[in-house]
């Protein structure tokens, strides 16, 4: 697998194909496998219904380095979304970019990685003026682009509470990562 190059919107990141970088409990670690087993069975039958997943958990728990687990076991590029770059602020712009966006992980075959899903589809709010109506337009539009999405779509939120339930009801799979989860370092004995 050739690393796809970065591009204005999204990172490339190296995936790792090995379980054991993380330090995860049983049942944490039977969830990736899960998902893995889900999207490479919809890969062989060629069915272009796509997955999204949220990893939740503090800061240095894992789940940046088990989405790169599983990108690697689906010997899949892993995209990192830069969502500031995504955002645009004139009206239309951030839908363009999320087309963008999409085009280029369908081409290559690659995972999405959203972090901090948290501040995208957290509850909402009262709208209040037309700066929150279009901010909503840009989430629902982002939520529909989603669902239509043929890949795997790994969202990441330190805060899972503050997202919307009726977005978290969407979900197929939701995994907590306990702050134990760091990654395992191995160390070079001298």
């Amino acid at each position: 697998m050739t690393q796809a190059p970065s591009g204005p919107l999204h990172r490339a990141l190296k995936p790792r194909p090995h379980w054991n970088q993380l330090a995860l409990p049983p049942e944490q670690r039977e969830l990736l496998h899960q998902i893995t087993e889900y999207v490479g069975h919809q890969q062989k039958a060629q069915d272009a219904k796509g997955l999204v997943v949220l990893f939740a958990g503090g800061p240095g728990s894992g789940k940046t380095t088990a989405a790169r687990a599983i990108a690697g076991a689906l010997k899949r590029e892993l995209f990192w979304v830069d969502l500031s770059a995504v955002v645009g602020k004139y009206i239309g712009e951030t839908e363009k970019n999320l087309d963008q966006l999409f085009a280029a992980a369908e081409a290559a075959s690659a995972v999405l990685l959203f972090e901090e899903a948290d501040a995208l589809f957290g509850q909402h709010s009262e709208v209040k003026d037309s700066q929150d109506r279009y901010a909503n337009l840009e989430v629902a539009y982002l939520l529909r682009r989603l669902e239509a999405h043929s890949g795997l779509v790994i969202l990441t939120a330190n805060r899972k509470q503050a997202i919307d339930p009726a977005f978290l009801r969407r979900l197929r799979f939701v995994i907590d990562f306990p702050p134990s989860a760091v990654p395992v370092v191995p160390r070079l004995v001298p």
